[in-house]
C-alpha cells in the first residue's frame, strides 16, 4: 500500500489540530503557513517528509537565522513542526522524530508591559466619555467597553478568552460568565478550561452591559456576550481599536493593548499576594516557568521602592555622616 503523499499528510494534520486540539483560526493558518514551507524546502531537496532527518532540520534552522529571522520566530516555526512529526510518530509513519531536541537560538527575555496601579485603576474608572453617549447604540457601546476593560484587567482574560464569552453556558460555548457565582469559565490555550473569579465592579460592569446589548441589535440566536454594531461576536481588531480609544480618553499617555491589561492584572496580585502558583492558576499557563517572569516585573516595582526611599540607595548617600 503506497504512503500518502505530502499534501495528503499536511492536509490531514491540519484538520487534526483545527478538530481535535480546537486551535483559533490565526493558529491554523500559522500552522499552515510554517508547514508548508517545510514542505517547500524539503521537495527543494529531493526530500518527502517522511526522509527528512535532523540535519535536514538542523541547517534549514540555521539558515532562518542567517536570514535574520528572530528567535522566538524560529522558535515558533520548530514548534509546528514537532507538532507535525509527532503526530506522524503516532501514525506510524516514521520511525525517527526529525525534530525532536533541537532548539531555536535563546532570545533575550523581555519584560511584559504592565500598567502602574494607578494607571490602571485610572483606566477602569475614567475612560468613559464625560458627557455620556448621544444615542443608545453609542451608550450600549461605552457599557461594553466598560465591561470588556474590567474582565481584562479584573480577570486576567486573554483578549481570545474574552471575545469568546457566550451570553449562556451551551454544549458549544468557548465560555461564559455566571453573575451569580462571580466567575468567569473560559477555554484557554491548548483546549483547557479554567473558572477565574470576576470581581464586584467586572459584575457590575458586564450587568449593566448587558441591559445595553439589545440596543446594538444583535442576530437572532447570536450567543456571544460582547456584540459589534453589526449583531456579530465583537471582532479582535474593533477590540483593540476601542480600548485604545478608552485608554486614550483616560489620559494614558502609553498604548494600551489587551494584553498589557493581562500583565497589570498579574504583576498587582502577584505584588499583592506574592503567590505565584495562584498567579499561574489565574491565568492558565502550564508551565510555572512561563508565570515567573511576573516576579522580576514584582523585583522591579520593588527595587524603584528602595531607590526612592531607602537612604543609602540615593545618590550621595554615603555622604555626610557620621559613624555611631
Amino acid at each position: 500500500m503506497d504512503k500518502p503523499d505530502d499534501a495528503a499528510l499536511l492536509q490531514a494534520y491540519l484538520d487534526h489540530v483545527r478538530v481535535q486540539r480546537r486551535l483559533g483560526a490565526r493558529t491554523q493558518q500559522l500552522y499552515r503557513t510554517h508547514l508548508q514551507g517545510l514542505v517547500q524546502r524539503a521537495h527543494a531537496e529531493g526530500l518527502t517528509l517522511l526522509t527528512v532527518g535532523p540535519a535536514h532540520v538542523r541547517r534549514w534552522a540555521a539558515q532562518l537565522h542567517a536570514q535574520g529571522h528572530a528567535p522566538r520566530g524560529i522558535a515558533l516555526v520548530l514548534s509546528c513542526w514537532r507538532g507535525l512529526y509527532t503526530w506522524l510518530g503516532r501514525q506510524g509513519l516514521i520511525e525517527r522524530h526529525p525534530v525532536q531536541g533541537i532548539r531555536a537560538p535563546k532570545a533575550a527575555r523581555t519584560l511584559p508591559k504592565a500598567l502602574p496601579v494607578e494607571a490602571a485603576l485610572h483606566l477602569v474608572e475614567r475612560g468613559q466619555p464625560a458627557d455620556g453617549a448621544p444615542d443608545p447604540a453609542a451608550a450600549a457601546i461605552v457599557r461594553r467597553d466598560q465591561a470588556m476593560v474590567e474582565l481584562l484587567y479584573g480577570s486576567g482574560l486573554r483578549l481570545g478568552e474574552l471575545l469568546g464569552l457566550d451570553v449562556q453556558p451551551s454544549p458549544h460555548a468557548r465560555g461564559w460568565i455566571d453573575l451569580p457565582g462571580a466567575e468567569a469559565h473560559v477555554l484557554g490555550k491548548g483546549g483547557k478550561w479554567r473558572s477565574v473569579p470576576v470581581g464586584p465592579a467586572a459584575c457590575a460592569a458586564v450587568q449593566a452591559w448587558l441591559a445595553e446589548r439589545p440596543a446594538l441589535q444583535p442576530r437572532p440566536g447570536e450567543p456571544a456576550l460582547f456584540i459589534g454594531t453589526r449583531g456579530a461576536r465583537l471582532t479582535p481588531q474593533v477590540a483593540r481599536r476601542s480600548l485604545a480609544a478608552w485608554a486614550q480618553r483616560a489620559g494614558l499617555p502609553q498604548h494600551v493593548h489587551p494584553h498589557m491589561l493581562r500583565h497589570s492584572f498579574a504583576s498587582h496580585v502577584l505584588q499583592s499576594s506574592g503567590d505565584l502558583r495562584g498567579v499561574q492558576e489565574l491565568l492558565g499557563h502550564a508551565s510555572i516557568a512561563t508565570t515567573q517572569v511576573y516576579t522580576r516585573l514584582d523585583f522591579q516595582h520593588l527595587a524603584r521602592v528602595y531607590e526612592a526611599a531607602h537612604p543609602r540607595a540615593r545618590r550621595g548617600g554615603a555622604g555626610k555622616g557620621s559613624a555611631s
